[in-house]
C-alpha cells in the first residue's frame, strides 16, 4: 500500500486542514481506517448477535485482502465521484507487472552525472563514460528496461525511479456501502 496517498485522501476527508490531524478532535467529515482485517471485523460485529449497528456485519465479510473503511457524512454521490476522479501517477514496485515496454534512449541516459555510472552498473545498466558524459557499452542507442506483462524486479524499478518513470497508478475502488439510516447494504461493485 502507498502510505503517502492515502495521508492524502485522509486530508481530503477529514476537512483539508492538516494542523488538525492529530488533535483528537474527530468533528471531521469523515475518518479512512485501514488496518488488520480481523480487528475491523471484531469492531464491525462478525455476526449479527455482535453487531455494533445493523446488518454491519454483512459489511465485516467484504474485509479481505487490501481494504479498508471510510466512515463520512458526505453524500454517497460526492464519495463515488471523489474516487470515481482518484488516479495517482507513482513509481511501480518489485513483483508487479510492466504495464508497457519501457526504452531508454542516449539521451535520457546522458543527461545523468558521471557520479552515477557505478550505481547504474550495479543495477544492470549497460554503461560507462565516454567524453565525460554517460553512454551506453559499445555506442548502442538503447537499452530495454522491462517488458510489457513481465515481473519488475527490484533493479528495474530502481532504474526507473532514477529516470522519473512511473508505471503504476494508485486508486480505490469502492466495494460495499452502508447507510446508517435504515442500515442497508449495498453491494458498489
Amino acid at each position: 500500500m502507498r502510505s503517502n496517498h492515502f495521508k492524502d485522501v485522509r486530508l481530503h476527508f477529514r476537512g483539508g486542514n492538516s494542523n488538525d490531524m492529530d488533535d483528537g478532535n474527530d468533528s471531521g467529515e469523515g475518518r479512512l481506517f485501514l488496518g488488520k482485517n480481523k480487528l475491523l471485523q471484531i469492531a464491525l460485529g462478525r455476526s449479527s448477535e455482535d453487531e455494533y449497528s445493523d446488518n454491519l456485519h454483512q459489511i465485516s465479510k467484504s474485509l479481505t485482502g487490501s481494504v479498508g473503511i471510510l466512515c463520512t457524512n458526505r453524500s454517497p454521490k460526492d464519495v463515488e465521484g471523489y474516487f470515481a476522479k482518484l488516479a495517482v501517477e507513482d513509481f511501480a514496485r518489485a513483483g508487479q507487472a510492466a504495464p508497457r515496454t519501457v526504452i531508454l534512449t542516449k539521451s535520457q541516459i546522458e543527461t545523468h552525472p558521471v557520479s552515477m555510472v557505478e550505481q547504474f552498473r550495479k543495477l544492470g545498466l549497460p554503461v560507462e563514460v565516454k567524453s565525460g558524459r554517460v553512454a551506453f557499452v559499445g555506442g548502442r542507442e538503447e537499452w530495454e528496461v522491462c517488458k510489457e506483462g513481465k515481473e519488475l524486479s527490484v533493479e528495474q524499478c530502481k532504474i526507473l525511479v532514477h529516470m522519473g518513470v512511473k508505471l503504476a497508478v494508485f486508486r480505490i475502488e469502492l466495494l460495499t456501502r452502508w447507510e446508517k439510516e435504515d442500515g442497508t447494504v449495498n453491494e458498489l461493485q
